[in-house]
């Protein structure tokens, strides 16, 4: 988990980072308008982001021990 947490702080600058075509138009906007421009941005990043987390914590999940539980114990009961 501290892992993670390291990962997003060292990433979290480059979130406003955008493409040279929107940092031109961005640019040429006022202030309101590049701030619209970057939610923008943020709003069509959360839907791969969330796919994404959604295969790995499904990913995570099925990773655990096969079998019923007390298996992976050693218990001859099971």
């Amino acid at each position: 988990m501290k892992r993670i947490f390291a990962l997003a702080l060292l990433t979290a600058a480059s979130v406003w980072g955008q493409c040279v075509m929107c940092q031109r138009t961005a640019a040429a906007q006022n202030l309101a308008r590049q701030r619209i421009l970057n939610t923008g941005i943020l709003v069509m990043l959360a839907p791969p982001v969330l796919i994404l987390a959604g295969f790995l914590a499904l990913a995570y999940r099925r990773s655990g021990p096969s079998g019923p539980p007390g298996a992976a114990d050693g218990d001859p009961k099971s």
